[in-house]
């Protein structure tokens, strides 16, 4: 008993010395730019030879979610080091101040801009001390303004303060994420307003070409400060959220286009409309049809105005959501296998992030597993103790979508997408063999039945697998600690086709592989009976890149150091085509296929073979 405590702590040091480095090598090249302002140190000097103006007054007038802003600055004494900090609210003073923020001098400020941009991105600014910045907002149920700061991120000095702009009504619904039900049969709606639901009802309308609509109620969540497990997220980080509501539809017919909408019923009778989003619905479990799959991991978000928000720490996200967008139409569902928005404590950015999303997200389901910077939070029931979610502990992510799991708070579940059966676990809760999510695990591999279902897809943020990525060569395991040990079997046992991982920023694929070994040489195409698992590693949709080990052991036979995200095609029950392509331009870097019929889903391999009688 005495070894085995010992042996249980040994792991248990090694899981968070691998966290540890983990966080260190991922954060090396580029932090959550927020982060890096000093917000509680800003100096007030307001310069009246300093000004900063804001234009148009009005957002939105056309309708529009998203609005390009002039901001006129002027300072007669100009330097490298001055930044525009766009706040919302826009009255950000220190009203704004929590009262456990535990200062003994109240700060100016205690919230940090939800973006900001460096005045000498205008060439003008340097040589005349005038310059205009165009900044990209979006609807985030609040009024803006804009702050010119000299002394820099680390000693700023604020200067000149703008006039107030804002969205024709802040409040309208926007922002709506689909994602599959529990049954095959329904959708879930939920996007983002600035209505309690003390000031109007909300619900989805909704029709089929030819019929007449349907209106679905909504739920509606929030979250607080209170909610929050730490800094940044309870202090310099907080930003109310709004309102999260959920609609299901449900009784859809299998792959038939749906219009809907979201609305908002006021007190007065009058309603609040959405745009109009249409999305086609899921195919039957085991339908034999065309079926599209997208698989990544670890994108965030990127700014379109160029503003240094995120700097280096998510140079693809915009790439990849583009590619997305652009071939959108041989698109059927997304998987987002964690780290989403590496707001990392800063909520601001989750409407960023749903924005520039939607066009994807409003139009096929978007699945999202949880990843380190969801969760991570010491003493908060994760399975890391580290700090990489800067204080969300998994709030954000498990109220801003929906997703089919028994309990949000544990971020595991089952999807079926036609002839796709889809196993997600939750990295950051115990895996192993005994737990909760083990338990869970098999029978999601369990339960399926491979004559209508016949590809089997596991998910997962950290790498439990194999993965050549340059701190798990260090630790000359290749994978997380712990991670394949227990699951290997049950990924062996129940021929999980691929396995499909986010964490590491590169892009790599196994041999099908068991025990460290490879139980086929072939690279381009799979045929026959099963004989082990796939693992792709494919976590370069937009954070800045992993390196690789200068190991290679045999069973790596692709890798790739850039941006990008897999495509899986299933034609009928018998072929799969896989296909990695980059961010940048949307070409296949990598393929295979694999023909595999019932007969050979059967078959009896290493330790996969069912029991068996020589009673006739």
């Amino acid at each position: 008993m005495m070894a085995r405590n010992f042996l249980f702590v040994l792991l248990w040091f090694i899981v968070q010395v691998a966290s540890s480095l983990c966080s260190s090598q991922e954060n090396g090249r580029g932090d959550q730019a927020l982060s890096q302002i000093d917000i509680y140190t800003v100096n007030f000097a307001l310069y009246h030879s300093a000004s900063i103006h804001a234009s148009p007054l009005v957002l939105g007038s056309q309708g529009e979610d998203t609005e390009w802003v002039n901001v006129d600055i002027s300072n007669p004494e100009p330097s490298s080091d001055d930044w525009v900090g766009v706040f919302s609210p826009a009255n950000f003073d220190s009203s704004s101040c929590a009262p456990t923020d535990g200062k003994e001098i109240a700060p100016f400020i205690c919230s940090a801009p939800i973006k900001y941009m460096y005045a000498k991105s205008n060439p003008d600014y340097m040589k005349t001390g005038n310059a205009v910045l165009k900044f990209m907002l979006i609807n985030q149920r609040a009024d803006f303004s804009f702050a010119l700061f000299t002394g820099g991120l680390s000693n700023p000095t604020l200067v000149a303060i703008s006039n107030h702009v804002s969205f024709i009504n802040p409040k309208a619904p926007v922002y709506p994420r689909l994602a599959l039900g529990k049954n095959w049969d329904e959708m879930s709606v939920t996007w983002t307003s600035g209505y309690s639901i003390g000031e109007a009802v909300p619900f989805v309308e909704w029709s089929r070409k030819g019929t007449q609509s349907r209106r679905s109620p909504a739920g509606t969540l929030t979250f607080t400060r209170n909610s929050m497990c730490g800094a940044p997220a309870r202090t310099v980080g907080w930003r109310d959220p709004g309102f999260i509501h959920t609609a299901f539809l449900k009784d859809l017919w299998p792959n038939l286009k749906y219009t809907y909408r979201m609305g908002h019923e006021l007190m007065n009778g009058s309603i609040i409309w959405s745009k109009n989003f249409t999305f086609t619905s899921s195919p039957y479990p085991g339908q034999d049809s065309l079926q599209r799959v997208i698989i990544f991991g670890d994108m965030g978000k990127g700014e379109r105005d160029g503003s240094n928000e995120y700097n280096d720490y998510q140079p693809g996200s915009l790439n990849t959501t583009d590619q997305l967008i652009k071939d959108l139409k041989n698109i059927d569902i997304v998987f987002h296998i964690g780290d989403i928005t590496y707001a990392n404590g800063y909520i601001s950015q989750w409407d960023q992030f749903t924005a520039q999303v939607e066009p994807i997200a409003s139009t096929v389901p978007y699945m999202i597993a949880s990843g380190n910077h969801e969760r991570d939070w010491p003493d908060s029931g994760s399975f890391y103790g580290g700090k990489d979610s800067g204080g969300e502990c998994g709030v954000p992510a498990e109220t801003m979508f929906d997703f089919p799991a028994e309990n949000k708070a544990k971020f595991w579940y089952s999807a079926d997408y036609g002839m796709f059966r889809f196993c997600v676990a939750d990295t950051e809760h115990d895996w192993r063999e005994g737990s909760e999510q083990y338990r869970f695990i098999e029978r999601c591999l369990a339960s399926v039945d491979r004559k209508t279902q016949p590809w089997l897809i596991f998910i997962a943020h950290r790498v439990l697998g194999y993965s050549t990525n340059d701190w798990y060569g260090q630790e000359g395991s290749f994978e997380e600690p712990m991670g394949r040990e227990s699951l290997q079997k049950l990924w062996q046992k129940y021929k999980v086709d691929i396995a499909f991982y986010g964490h590491v920023h590169n892009y790599e694929r196994t041999c099908p592989i068991y025990q460290n070994q490879c139980m086929d040489n072939a690279k381009s195409h799979y045929s026959g009976a099963f004989k082990g698992t796939i693992h792709v590693v494919v976590g370069g949709a937009g954070s800045h890149l992993s390196s690789f080990s200068s190991l290679k052991p045999n069973w790596s036979i692709f890798r790739d150091y850039d941006y990008g995200f897999v495509k899986l095609t299933a034609f009928d029950h018998s072929s799969l085509l896989f296909e990695y392509k980059k961010s940048s331009n949307g070409a296949v870097h990598d393929s295979f296929t694999i023909f595999r019929e019932y007969r050979d889903v059967l078959a009896c391999v290493r330790d996969s073979c069912e029991p068996t009688t020589l009673a006739s």
